[in-house]
């Protein structure tokens, strides 16, 4: 068997992956356990949390809060399997096999999952908005710029790549049928 060379980007994306996923998972939880805490809130079931001592978004619309708070576990449930498909891919690059059918899968799968961040972070900003404009009173709008494109160009090249890695595999099984 011959050793696959160290490569210390492949280590540093591995780890970074790893860690990423291990945020977004402890993230997504801790925003999940904030559901209840509103709910009671809201309630008036937590004395000396609501009221004068600040946090008018749960008083100003609990269920807008609650639905913040899902809305962020679920993006954050969508990076956790994102960073999940990268770091199986990062593993076949270090083995040293990374055209295979699984990979082109994984690359789908994580533009599909990117897609689905993006629309749940429109999804977030909005409610925010709609929060911040109950508790300040004011009217504010959302902002948005040719800049904000970035991610959907992203989705889109992850979604060539996935073709060109199916299309690898296939040439590669085509080539070890011939041999």
């Amino acid at each position: 068997m011959t050793e696959q060379p160290k490569d210390v980007l492949l280590r540093f994306g591995a780890v970074l992956a790893r860690l990423l996923q291990w945020l977004s998972a402890l993230a997504g939880g801790v925003a999940l356990l904030l559901v209840p805490v509103v709910l009671l809130i809201s309630q008036g079931m937590l004395p000396g949390l609501g009221g004068e001592n600040g946090i008018d978004i749960v008083e100003a619309s609990p269920l807008a809060a609650v639905a913040l708070l899902a809305a962020i576990a679920a993006s954050l449930a969508t990076l956790f399997l994102f960073f999940g498909r990268l770091r199986a891919i990062i593993g076949t690059v270090q083995e040293g096999d990374p055209f295979i059918p699984e990979n082109a899968r994984r690359l789908e799968a994580m533009a599909w999952l990117l897609l689905g961040w993006e629309v749940l972070a429109v999804l977030v900003g909005l409610l925010r908005l709609h929060l911040a404009n109950l508790v300040m009173e004011i009217d504010n709008s959302l902002d948005w710029s040719f800049a904000d494109l970035d991610g959907l160009l992203v989705i889109v090249i992850l979604f060539i790549l996935a073709r060109i890695f199916r299309h690898g595999a296939e040439m590669r099984e085509d080539l070890e049928g011939t041999v």
